[in-house]
């Protein structure tokens, strides 16, 4: 037997007539592509481009903190 449903906040809601026993395995399978909002037919940021608005916002670090952030956290010995 087949029962139809959607998908509503990522659960599979079915109709109100399937009655499925507890534990059933069951198969789903999407009758159609869903369709894609306009932003996602974008190519995907770079990683650049995600961490962009947070560049330069720490405060009161060490200048060199990028290159000895391994001295600073675990007592290693600076580079130069």
């Amino acid at each position: 037997m087949v029962y139809r449903g959607r998908v509503k906040n990522g659960v599979v809601i079915l109709e109100d007539c399937a009655r499925l026993e507890e534990g059933a395995e069951v198969s789903v399978r999407p009758l159609r592509k869903a369709a894609r909002s306009p932003k996602r037919n974008k190519p995907p940021r770079t990683l650049y481009e995600r961490l962009k608005p947070f560049i330069g916002k720490v405060k009161g670090w060490p200048s060199d903190m990028s290159v000895n952030h391994d001295h600073y956290l675990y007592g290693t010995p600076k580079r130069k």
